[in-house]
């Protein structure tokens, strides 16, 4: 896969830690240029010095959509295109419904859906004025199978793959490519909002994938021929029960 995207340009959002910054450092490695997107701007600036001249730091925050409009006006005007958008940024809540604080709820809707939704539309019209591009949603099994412990993470999620099949749809026509990448659970830094008694639980069967593992799995979406969609991927720990 070496040099699979040497020359193309792309976007990264929530990409200052976990599945983000592992999906940046592949799509690095495989020669494009990224630009992180992200709010934590001392953790962008630390992986932007780590991963070298490839790697831009844009400090957005997904909750005030003209910073992310700006960043993508921003790609474009720097680099003439942009050929990979990877609408990655995401919270969890889990818990039952009805001892949960619905307080906690919005942001996380806010950030799976509306901001989601709003960054990977920021990024369409450049993409159908070059008549391609690549468009990856980390989504969740959550999109697919209904888990009972979080069942408004799972609703988002199921949002999620109801926007991208859709959006696909309406934007094949542009020789742009959609699709979601569907992992069980990753250790990342949203397992500190995980129940305990479950995440312990995960870790002793071996339920856990890591990041890296995610980022391979997008690479294998991002670098098929043209003409050829990987509209959803799901990626499992083998001992994961769904």
């Amino acid at each position: 896969m070496t040099n699979s995207l040497e020359g193309k340009i792309a976007a990264v959002t929530g990409a200052a830690s976990g599945i983000g910054l592992e999906c940046v450092r592949h799509m690095i490695d495989a020669g494009a240029e990224v630009y992180l997107l992200d709010r934590d701007a001392s953790a962008l600036d630390k992986a932007a010095a780590e991963l070298g001249g490839k790697a831009h730091a844009c400090v957005v925050d997904l909750f005030d959509y003209p910073t992310v409009d700006a960043a993508v006006s921003r790609i474009v005007g720097e680099k003439g295109q942009l050929d990979i958008f990877h609408a990655n940024a995401g919270a969890y809540v889990g818990g039952n419904v009805w001892d949960g604080n619905p307080d906690s709820w919005d942001p996380m809707l806010h950030l799976n859906i509306n901001a989601a939704f709003r960054s990977v539309r920021a990024a369409l019209p450049q993409m159908m004025k070059q008549e391609s591009g690549d468009i990856i949603v980390t989504s969740s099994i959550a999109g697919v199978v209904p888990i009972m412990a979080e069942p408004i993470y799972t609703a988002s999620k199921h949002a999620v793959q109801a926007f991208v099949h859709t959006v696909r749809r309406q934007v094949a026509q542009f020789g742009i490519r959609v699709g979601a990448i569907q992992p069980g659970p990753v250790v990342t830094p949203l397992l500190k909002d995980w129940d305990p008694a479950r995440l312990k639980a995960n870790i002793e069967a071996g339920a856990m994938m890591e990041a890296n593992e995610v980022a391979e799995a997008v690479m294998f979406m991002l670098t098929r021929r043209k003409g050829v969609i990987v509209r959803d991927l799901v990626l499992l720990p083998h001992h994961f029960d769904v």
